[in-house]
C-alpha cells in the first residue's frame, strides 16, 4: 500500500534518491479512486457513475439514496485499495444493507459505482511528458462475474487475449483514453489503465495503476512484448525515466 500511494515516493524525494514511475501527487491521486474519478470527470474522460459513501454518516440514509438513484446490480469498492480487494458486486437491493455495512466496517472509505457490462481490458502507457506510447490492449476474461482478487491471483481463473477483441475504432479510442487518463493524473514513466468497454463501445476507465506488475507473467510486459519491446528493453526504458 505505501509503495503506491505516494508515501515511499515522498521518502525518496526527501532523501534525494532518484526513482522510477509517478511522483508523489500522481501516486496519491491514482491510489484514491474517488479523487481519480473526479479528475476524470473534469477532463471529460469516461468513468462509471458513482456515489461516495461517508462511513461517518447515517448509513441507513446513504442506503436509501443508493436504492433511489442506482439501478442494480452495482459495484461497491473501497476508496484506496489495490488488487481488487474488497470489491463486491451487489446484485439487488436486499443485499445492499448487509454488504455495505460490512464493507464500511472493514474499509471505512467506500463508494458505489454503476455496474457496466462489457469487456474488461487493460492498456499500458510508457514514456515521459508528451512522448507517450499506448501499448497493445490486453483483454481479461475472468471465469468469475468480474475481475476480482480471486480471478487476479488464482491460476486458471482468467483467460488473457492479446490483442483485445475490439473493433479498430474502439481499440484506437481506448488507447487514446488511456493516454488521456495517464496525463490527467500527472503520471510519469509508466502506468497501466484498466477499462470496462461497454457494449456500445464506450471505454470507461476503472482505475490507473502507477506501479503495474513487472514479473515476466505480468500484463504490462506481455503488452510490451506484443509491441516488439523485450522485457529487458522495457526495464531499461523505465529505468532511464528515473529522476
Amino acid at each position: 500500500k505505501f509503495g503506491e500511494d505516494g508515501t515511499v515516493q515522498g521518502l525518496l524525494e526527501v532523501g534525494g534518491v532518484p526513482y522510477t514511475g509517478s511522483k508523489v501527487l500522481a501516486s496519491a491521486l491514482a491510489m484514491n479512486k474517488l479523487a481519480s474519478k473526479r479528475i476524470f470527470q473534469a477532463a471529460k474522460i469516461p468513468t462509471p457513475h458513482y456515489m461516495d459513501v461517508d462511513g461517518n454518516n447515517n448509513l441507513d440514509d446513504e442506503i436509501k439514496q443508493l436504492k433511489d438513484n442506482f439501478v442494480f446490480p452495482l459495484m461497491l469498492k473501497p476508496t484506496s485499495e489495490g488488487s481488487s480487494l474488497g470489491i463486491t458486486l451487489v446484485k439487488n437491493k436486499n443485499d445492499l444493507d448487509k454488504v455495505l455495512k460490512k464493507t464500511v466496517k472493514e474499509f471505512k472509505d467506500v463508494f458505489v459505482e454503476e455496474y457496466i457490462k462489457g469487456q474488461e481490458v487493460t492498456v499500458g502507457v510508457i514514456g515521459r511528458n508528451n512522448d507517450l506510447q499506448a501499448l497493445p490492449i490486453l483483454e481479461l476474461v475472468p471465469k468469475n462475474e468480474f475481475y476480482d482478487y480471486h480471478a487476479k491471483y488464482t491460476p486458471g481463473m482468467t483467460d488473457f487475449i492479446l490483442p483485445a477483441r475490439l473493433k479498430k475504432p474502439i481499440y484506437e479510442k481506448t488507447q487514446q483514453v488511456a493516454v488521456a487518463a495517464h496525463k490527467a493524473l500527472g503520471c510519469y514513466g509508466v502506468s497501466r489503465v484498466d477499462f470496462i468497454v461497454s457494449k456500445d463501445g464506450v471505454p470507461y476507465v476503472n482505475e490507473v495503476n502507477t506501479l503495474p506488475g513487472m514479473t515476466a507473467q505480468s500484463d504490462l510486459p506481455a503488452e510490451a512484448e506484443y509491441a516488439g519491446i523485450s522485457f529487458d528493453e522495457l526495464v531499461v526504458r523505465i529505468l532511464e525515466s528515473a529522476y
